[in-house]
């Protein structure tokens, strides 16, 4: 099997772990984990995976002044993005939130004119107006009464959040990306995110009763620890070294459809007109103004 196979079957891989996540880590909210206590031991258990991993890349020291820069990534791309993530994801639905999370790229397209002044062609403003009016037609039309979706327009809006906030990161992070070796970053992105999480998260940490827990709510959790918040970035990185970062991020595309599959065939979520109309709407938006147009 060629190195291009296996970086696709890599991709393939990440894109189908983050959209089994949207249902497990749902089923083990709130009554297992509270989602601010699953943030804490995701950003824990993936310090201390890029830590041990890390003594085999390079060994480097980061420079003075990249340390506010990490910093505000941490906040941006390991606190403010998962803990709007996983409280949305208690509020909402598994189909809502694996349709949401893929509107970062617009979000990057639009923080990208007002941060670094990139030019937004007609091309891409419809595409960021057809997203963002998907999203909209969730937040405002897509309510059912669910008892384990207790208020699904506030999860909506906070989806937005995260995919606001991770597409800021995906900006700042790209300086140290060029600089520094990923486990590198990595380690002190994590480090510095359990940190600042630790206050905000500490009382639901505390409050896990780890006895009462069945082997399926601990298979969950091992599932978002390894592989949601670690493999895939391992995955992803891996593909990246033999394949085009468009190529890698075309991938995303797939997301809903595993997320709303695998959400179905759990019984764990249903479809509807508006869902429907709004996963088209987004997907739509996010190919119009993330495709890079073509040269003559």
């Amino acid at each position: 099997m060629s190195k291009r196979t296996l970086a696709i079957l890599a991709a393939l891989a990440a894109t189908t772990i983050y959209g089994l996540n949207h249902t497990i880590a749902k089923g083990v909210m709130p009554n297992y984990v509270q989602p601010f206590g699953f943030i804490m031991l995701r950003v824990s258990g993936a310090a201390i995976l890029f830590w041990t991993c890390s003594f085999l890349g390079p060994k480097e020291k980061i420079e003075v002044r990249d340390w506010g820069r990490i910093i505000v990534c941490s906040i941006f791309g390991m606190v403010i993005n998962m803990l709007a993530f996983f409280k949305g994801l208690q509020l909402s639905t598994p189909i809502n939130s694996s349709v949401l999370v893929t509107i970062t790229p617009i979000i990057v397209v639009v923080l990208s004119a007002l941060l670094i002044k990139e030019k937004i062609t007609w091309r891409k403003a419809f595409g960021i107006f057809l997203g963002f009016t998907g999203a909209l037609l969730l937040i405002l039309m897509g309510v059912e009464v669910r008892q384990d979706a207790p208020n699904i327009p506030l999860g909506n809006i906070l989806f937005i959040v995260n995919a606001t906030t991770y597409g800021t990161y995906l900006i700042l992070v790209k300086k140290l990306i060029e600089k520094y070796h990923p486990l590198t970053l990595m380690k002190w992105l994590f480090s510095i995110a359990v940190i600042i999480n630790l206050p905000i998260t500490y009382t639901q940490v505390m409050s896990i009763e780890w006895s009462a827990m069945p082997m399926e709510a601990l298979w969950a959790i091992g599932f978002v620890v390894v592989g949601t918040t670690f493999l895939t970035y391992l995955f992803n990185v891996f593909a990246l070294t033999q394949l085009k970062a468009s190529t890698v991020s075309a991938f995303t595309y797939l997301q809903p459809l595993v997320g709303i599959l695998f959400a179905l065939a759990t019984g764990n979520d249903s479809l509807s007109l508006i869902k429907i109309m709004a996963a088209l709407l987004v997907l739509a938006g996010v190919y119009l103004a993330s495709r890079k147009p073509i040269r003559p």
